[in-house]
């Protein structure tokens, strides 16, 4: 973690690298037992290929992670004259955290949402939505950007881009073991007599499932230690809760077709793209509406302030 002012997390730091560890073991792993599978299916010049392949995919992944995240949203980089308002309050932040300042982008979308990305604070992005400015007070906006820049404090947005960069490569291989099968990759030389491209297909299934559920569970914690950090940081926990609960309630008044689009970025905005019940499942990216309520209810009591925002219809409020 950078040094800040941030709140130090010892729970994420920890988290974080036990999924790389995890997940680089799981990708040594992965091309060890390509490589002997292959060797005995005669398919040996296949491995280094997809051995470079994989370590070119996550190089381009921390490099570009910035540039890719920005276009996926299609937002643009704006200047302190484009947006004074936002540029003064992220100024704000970060002469509070007593960190670098990131680049400060808008994505021209209704959808009201934020995400921080970048592979270094000083190479990092914060991004807001047009739907989220449009939307929300200045108190609740800045409990927002600071959550944020606490994802670039910790770097986590770094460990998520590269953590990801397994599932990808493992989702490359399936579709090519499904290619090899239907066109010619049926050979059955090995000892086993099953053919290399129905191994591969079931190691790369298994590594893409084990790789989903590892950055699931650590986006879901990283997204709560922004929550806390942030939180610290603006000494109102309740502006942020209100700020959920508004974006969180907005996503069911938001086109089908529009979250859709924007569901691939889910892991790094602050609320994901969806509604419904989907958020409680194992599957989510996020925690609850409810867990980060009363996590921030939890701070403001340490803050001996009141907690007067945010509460959903469940009566969290009591």
């Amino acid at each position: 973690m950078s040094r800040t002012r941030f709140i130090k997390d010892t729970g994420l730091t920890a988290r974080m690298t036990l999924v790389m560890f995890m997940l680089g073991g799981l990708f040594v792993g992965f091309i060890v037992i390509l490589m002997v599978v292959a060797g005995e299916s005669g398919y040996g010049g296949l491995v280094p290929i997809i051995g470079i392949a994989g370590l070119g995919i996550a190089w381009f992944q921390w490099y570009n992670s910035d540039t890719m995240a920005l276009k996926a949203m299609r937002a643009r980089v704006v200047t302190p004259e484009e947006a004074p308002e936002l540029h003064g309050m992220i100024d704000r932040l970060c002469a509070m955290a007593d960190m670098p300042k990131p680049r400060v982008a808008i994505s021209y979308s209704d959808l009201p949402n934020a995400f921080a990305t970048g592979r270094s604070p000083e190479r990092a992005a914060v991004c807001v939505t047009t739907g989220i400015l449009d939307r929300l007070t200045a108190e609740e906006l800045e409990g927002v950007l600071a959550h944020e820049l606490s994802h670039v404090a910790h770097r986590d947005v770094l460990v998520m881009t590269l953590a990801a960069s397994a599932g990808i490569v493992a989702g490359m291989l399936t579709n090519g073991a499904r290619y090899g099968a239907v066109f010619g990759g049926g050979r059955r030389d090995n000892n086993n007599g099953l053919p290399f491209w129905l191994i591969a297909l079931v190691v790369s299934l298994v590594v893409y499932a084990v790789s989903f559920f590892l950055t699931r569970l650590l986006s879901r914690y990283r997204e709560l230690s922004a929550d806390r950090a942030g939180a610290y940081l603006t000494q109102k926990p309740s502006a942020l809760a209100s700020a959920l609960t508004k974006i969180t309630g907005q996503m069911a008044a938001i086109p089908n077709r529009d979250l859709r689009a924007s569901q691939s970025m889910n892991a790094f905005f602050i609320a994901p793209a969806v509604s419904g019940a989907t958020l409680k499942t194992m599957t989510s990216t996020h925690p609850s509406l409810e867990q980060r309520i009363e996590q921030l209810a939890k701070v403001s009591a340490e803050l001996g302030r009141p907690f007067d925002g945010g509460f959903p219809a469940s009566g969290l409020d009591r």
